[in-house]
């Protein structure tokens, strides 16, 4: 099973145990006065209302497919199955995935449907199950990825969010993600309010973090490289010191694990609304990153992915 041959899946335990109906239910009830993400909106999706996240009681699937553009591990030789989920629960002004995340292009499914698109993607020999933007859908998430596995999946899930994720939610994936990746995206919450729209952004996002690692630990590989379980950050370099790098990477290193894997990510140029504002309207320099490299050195976390694309502002 493409470098999984030894590796069984968390959820498989939960289906054994009996207990997949009854998390099911206690997901899908917080869909009543909705706050499966840290902004409550208290909207009640089961009768089709929508809040910030403008989803209803249907996942919004918008494309999925073997991707060769995740992090090595994830992407291994036959690459990371990828399912894009329409919206978010974050309004980031320089998104990049914009068209995706903020104008909804996709479609709705059931979770019958979603759990056949992780089976087909299972079929074609993708590693892992890349679910990206899942934040705000994730009751639809677990009834899929149980009904999956009921007919077949055994497939690491991976959980590739914006980082702006509720403890409540984490809970009840706690023995169904076996691969968190969360965006570390700021350091400062002013910072975070003025260009996500999320209030409180560091202390839900460190909780988060916290809590993915808790439940999963560090990231492990099999002999062959791919990932099979554990934590992976992603921190985007902003221009001018934006994201608050070093306060970030002091997090990690001091109360997560010096031996995180981090992606310290260069890619950053002006998309969205950036342009709006004089700050953020161009790309970060090779210095800036190199200066966060350097203090992730400094700082002794050992483990970074520096496949950089060099979109630099010289």
């Amino acid at each position: 099973m493409n470098g999984q041959k030894n590796f069984e899946p968390a959820y498989l335990r939960l289906l054994e145990s009996g207990e997949a109906q009854q998390r099911i239910q206690q997901a899908y009830a917080h869909l009543h006065s909705c706050d499966v993400c840290p902004l409550r909106c208290g909207v009640n999706r089961l009768a089709g209302e929508t809040g910030v996240c403008e989803t209803g009681v249907r996942a919004q699937v918008s494309s999925f497919g073997a991707h060769f553009g995740e992090e090595s591990p994830l992407r291994g030789w036959a690459g990371s199955g990828t399912i894009f989920f329409a919206r978010c629960n974050l309004r980031c002004v320089f998104c990049q995935n914009y068209e995706i995340s903020q104008t909804g292009r996709g479609r709705e499914v059931e979770p019958e449907e979603l759990a056949e698109i992780m089976l087909r993607l299972q079929a074609a020999g993708c590693h892992n199950i890349n679910l990206v933007s899942p934040t705000h859908v994730v009751p639809q998430i677990i009834s899929a990825v149980l009904i999956a596995a009921q007919a077949g999946l055994r497939l690491p899930i991976v959980y590739n969010s914006g980082g702006y994720d509720s403890l409540e939610m984490l809970a009840l994936l706690d023995g169904i993600v076996d691969i968190y990746m969360p965006d570390m995206k700021y350091g400062d919450d002013e910072v975070a309010r003025r260009y996500s729209k999320a209030p409180r952004y560091v202390e839900i996002n460190r909780a988060a973090v916290r809590e993915m690692q808790r439940q999963v630990g560090d990231l492990q590989m099999d002999e062959q490289g791919i990932a099979r379980r554990g934590l992976l950050v992603r921190h985007l370099v902003l221009p001018n010191r934006l994201a608050g790098s070093e306060k970030v990477l002091q997090f990690l290193a001091e109360e997560i694990s010096k031996n995180v894997y981090l992606n310290l990510m260069d890619q950053y140029y002006p998309a969205y609304q950036a342009h709006h504002y004089a700050e953020l309207n161009r790309p970060i320099t090779s210095q800036e990153y190199q200066q966060a490299v350097a203090i992730a050195r400094q700082l002794g976390l050992r483990r970074l992915d520096q496949r950089q694309r060099r979109v630099f502002w010289e």
